[in-house]
């Protein structure tokens, strides 16, 4: 899977498609992003990203509970192309379980 966390301050996070996912996709032109206060256990799809390739589900990296949405995705969907990993982010999520971030590759596994 395509999809990053990155801690932003303790047992907090922001979630988005990697860098590498948004080159795969293209050019994006649809963002569906989840309702603040939503839960979703790790694995489970939290949004869409829909270009002008394919459509595809993201799936949350850890379980987490959502606690901001991105919302300048609603009115520039590019930003997923032209900043991922910063300022694409979708959503910025309290997380539940710290043991999960152990399970995930870092930056550099990553590449």
């Amino acid at each position: 899977d395509h999809e990053y966390i990155q801690l932003i301050a303790p047992k907090v996070g922001k979630v988005g498609v990697s860098n590498y996912a948004q080159g795969e996709l293209g050019e994006v032109v649809y963002v569906d992003l989840p309702e603040v206060g939503a839960e979703f256990t790790q694995g489970k799809p939290f949004g869409t990203v829909e270009s002008t390739k394919a459509a595809g589900s993201v799936y949350m990296p850890v379980t987490a509970k959502v606690v901001e949405i991105n919302t300048a995705l609603s009115s520039d969907y590019g930003l997923v192309n032209r900043s991922a990993e910063e300022d694409g982010w979708m959503a910025k999520v309290e997380i539940k379980n710290e043991t999960e971030l152990d399970g995930l590759m870092d930056a550099e596994q990553y590449k």
